[in-house]
């Protein structure tokens, strides 16, 4: 079977170069595990940091052998496990690059198809929708009046969090990289509005469009943007740090928030490590997915045929040049 490994460790951004297509022996199906085969597997932002052995204490995978990481729908195709039978399909975190997986039968969770297309479990109700799910649910607690200030908008996590606070009764307004990310933003999304940081003058032209101070930022580039927000907040606002993009790839000193502004605006600050939030996955799902079968919240997709076409797309996926969430058809 096929898998792709990296070709060497790696010191910077991973590239397309970066990455080789191997042959290895398909894995025999576990005692109490099944045999699988994938059928999507998602690329995500976090990986580039993990392949650097720079995400949350993770070892890189090893070069020229290592499974790189991804969450994947698969198939199952051989069972040793009550709890699934041949032709199941079933979402994974455990997965990687490569078309067979050997999987323990509890690392894999049992996906929703009425109505709703099986990709849709790697983006919206994926890890990434859990992200945004839980940040505006559980953390910020977002509700009727809210409004919120969201980077990085035109991504997955970005796009769920500010239609999450639409369907909640509050307002979105989002700041993302050229005209067409923006587009994406307000018409596919609905966002209230959608400035390009890329512009000349964008922080007047955020000022001209925020209706009323935030009282969220989800924050997801950097720590310039974070101040960007918290100047502008209203006394008391609610800030959830999901991510910091612009400094997972970059060599220099530990990212620092601003302090004096955080005080100022005796504004609270949540740390969000999606993790700790596996454990209300079905809770996500049960509030979620009836807004995903009914057409209410949406994400667009980057989608590649071929496990051999993961490596471009994840070179895409590094430089920001993607419009949606990154997923490779096997």
């Amino acid at each position: 079977m096929k898998q792709i490994v990296l070709r060497a460790a790696l010191a910077a951004a991973p590239k397309a170069s970066d990455f080789e297509m191997i042959d290895v022996p398909t894995p025999a199906c576990p005692e109490g595990g099944v045999l699988a085969r994938v059928l999507h597997l998602s690329l995500d932002p976090y990986v580039g940091a993990r392949l650097r052995g720079r995400h949350m204490g993770e070892a890189a995978p090893q070069a020229g052998s290592g499974l790189i990481p991804g969450a994947a729908v698969v198939e199952i195709v051989q069972s040793r496990s009550a709890l699934w039978s041949k032709g199941d399909l079933a979402h994974t975190m455990d997965a990687g690059w490569a078309e067979l997986l050997a999987l323990s039968a509890n690392s894999l969770r049992r996906i929703d198809t009425d109505g709703i297309d099986p990709r849709a479990h790697l983006g919206v109700l994926g890890m990434p929708g859990l992200t945004a799910w839980a940040g505006m649910t559980q953390l910020a607690r977002v509700g009727l009046g809210d409004v919120l200030l969201v980077d990085a908008a035109a991504g997955t996590v970005g796009g769920v969090a500010g239609q999450i606070a639409r369907l909640k009764g509050g307002t979105a307004v989002g700041i993302a990289g050229g005209p067409a990310k923006c587009a994406l933003v307000e018409n596919v999304y609905r966002f209230a509005a959608c400035v390009d940081y890329r512009a000349q003058g964008w922080e007047t032209a955020l000022d001209a469009v925020l209706r009323g101070p935030p009282t969220i930022l989800f924050e997801n580039v950097s720590t310039a943007m974070l101040a960007t927000g918290l100047s502008r907040a209203a006394p008391y606002a609610r800030v959830v740090l999901c991510g910091l993009a612009a400094h997972y790839q970059a060599d220099g000193p530990p990212a620092s928030v601003p302090a004096g502004l955080i005080i100022g605006k005796r504004a609270s600050l949540h740390g969000l490590v999606v993790y700790d939030f596996y454990d209300r996955w079905d809770a996500f799902t049960a509030e979620v997915a009836p807004w995903v079968r009914s057409g209410d919240l949406v994400i667009a997709e980057d989608v590649v045929s071929g496990l051999e076409a993961a490596p471009a797309l994840m070179e895409t996926l590094m430089a920001g040049a993607n419009t949606g969430k990154c997923v490779v058809d096997l």
